[in-house]
């Protein structure tokens, strides 16, 4: 959804204005990340929350996969419009962010990825390079999408009208997968 959104803001307002969504969504990244790093550090000293959180992850990916699977039935996947010239694309990028509801799962994973192979560490110091490194990393991938907005349009036709059923397929597969470790 953030990455659609900077492509329309970048086709329909310019570059400039796709740099203040990317902008918009990057300060909201930091808030989120040090959720995630909280939330992380928080689950490994309680591991049976974990239990628990995988039981709802499991009917949350199904409850996604049938959303994405009924907006796939009725078109194209509708980005929120853009409703008036006023409308700032800086607040824009906050909103958004802040309803994606991905980024703290996402975070918490690469937090724990890290952390297996000893890459990562709670104290301080690194849970500041790491958030800047996310802002940072998060600006500039919106930053390239609103710089390259044409092109991926031209290439992606096909892919953006079928992104519902392949969001449907990606987050099925994510709750099948999850049901048979679970249980197995």
């Amino acid at each position: 959804m953030l990455n659609m959104t900077a492509l329309k803001i970048s086709l329909e307002k310019g570059r400039e204005a796709a740099n203040k969504y990317a902008f918009g969504v990057s300060i909201t990244t930091i808030p989120q990340v040090i959720t995630a790093v909280l939330l992380t550090k928080y689950l490994a000293e309680n591991p049976t929350i974990l239990e628990t959180l995988e039981k709802a992850g499991i009917l949350i990916f199904i409850l996604l996969s049938y959303y994405f699977y009924k907006a796939s039935r009725k078109g194209k996947m509708k980005v929120e419009e853009l409703k008036t010239k006023k409308e700032l694309p800086f607040l824009t990028g906050i909103t958004l962010s802040v309803i994606n509801m991905f980024a703290i799962p996402f975070f918490c994973g690469i937090i724990v990825l890290l952390d297996t192979f000893k890459l990562f560490s709670f104290y301080f110091i690194p849970v500041l390079f790491f958030t800047l490194g996310a802002v940072i990393g998060t600006f500039y991938i919106l930053f390239l999408y609103g710089k390259f907005a044409k092109k991926i349009q031209q290439k992606t036709g096909k892919l953006t009208k079928d992104i519902n059923i392949i969001l449907s397929i990606l987050t099925g597969f994510v709750a099948i997968f999850t049901i048979i470790k679970r249980f197995i």
